[in-house]
């Protein structure tokens, strides 16, 4: 009985799927801001918009951690400001390409970021994704494909399908190093140092390129912050779920962000095809096909 006893408290506590179940609610906050976004800038420009956006949310997480800013490590500014600097990239770079390309363009190469993540993964931290993973890569990507349609495949290398590519290789990259920085990191006080360092290059670029001020509309205020208390929530979440979610496993969850968009889509008018909903149920496929290695962590939170 002892030894029955003693092996049950030795054996590793049951995984919470809070985290992931975390970054579901991400993709659902992701894929319902598509169109504020898109309205948005009627009134203001890319750099402009995501400038006001961040500094929103830059506000916000200072007020969810001032008590704990005496307490920021020299690891949270590098990692956040590293972070920053390339969601920046991601952020704005997507934002320019949306108005020279239609939608299912943009989502579909946007969507190369999930066989891109555990590529990176292994060229940079030396991690191999179980099994499971890249089988819920390759759903999620199949997924992807048949979301986009037909048009989304019609791809010419123009200005917008270029910043689009880049952006990509921006989220792939930003997702990799939210995992490698987020470890025994605090969440609120990372994500402030992530949301300013994009709020001040994005308000920088808008100054250098001469881009055009905003147009003052009751809207735009409603966008910028909406958004901005969206993205400030959205990226503590990320930080936090990501201390234990593998950044491979993160990715599959990410891809539903189009699902979520598509529900939206249709929730204001717009027609769903059978392959919209095969790709959208391949996607949801797979994340569960991911949650099958979830049992064994990639790594552990510090």
């Amino acid at each position: 009985m002892s030894t029955l006893a003693a092996s049950a408290s030795a054996s590793p506590p049951a995984r919470s799927l809070l985290p992931d179940l975390s970054l579901v609610v991400v993709t659902m906050l992701w894929g319902g801001s598509f169109l504020a976004v898109q309205t948005a800038l009627h009134w203001a420009g890319a750099f402009s918009f995501v400038g006001m956006r961040f500094c929103v949310a830059s506000l916000l997480a200072l007020l969810l951690c001032r008590r704990e800013l005496r307490n920021i490590t020299r690891g949270e500014w590098l990692g956040g400001m590293a972070v920053g600097a390339v969601l920046y990239g991601s952020y704005n770079l997507q934002t320019l390409g949306l108005p020279y390309i239609p939608s299912s363009t943009s989502a579909f190469l946007t969507g190369l970021y999930v066989p891109l993540v555990p590529l990176l993964q292994l060229i940079l931290f030396r991690e191999r994704p179980s099994l499971a993973a890249w089988g819920g890569i390759l759903l999620a990507f199949i997924g992807l494909l048949l979301l986009a349609g037909v048009n989304g495949l019609s791809i010419h290398l123009g200005l917008g399908e270029t910043l689009t590519l880049v952006s990509t290789l921006t989220i792939a990259l930003e997702i990799c190093l939210i995992s490698h920085f987020a470890v025994g990191c605090n969440a609120r006080r990372m994500a402030l140092v992530q949301l300013l360092t994009v709020a001040l290059l994005s308000l920088g670029s808008a100054l250098v390129s001469g881009e055009a001020l905003p147009q003052w509309h009751p809207v735009l205020l409603l966008c910028v912050l909406g958004l901005g208390c969206t993205t400030a929530l959205i990226q503590v979440m990320i930080n936090w779920a990501q201390r234990t979610v593998p950044a491979t496993r993160a990715t599959i969850i990410y891809a539903m962000e189009p699902v979520w968009g598509g529900v939206v889509g249709w929730l204001a008018g717009e027609a769903m095809t059978a392959g919209n909903v095969g790709g959208a149920a391949l996607i949801v496929a797979s994340v569960l096909l991911s949650q099958l290695g979830a049992r064994k962590p990639e790594h552990a939170p510090a």
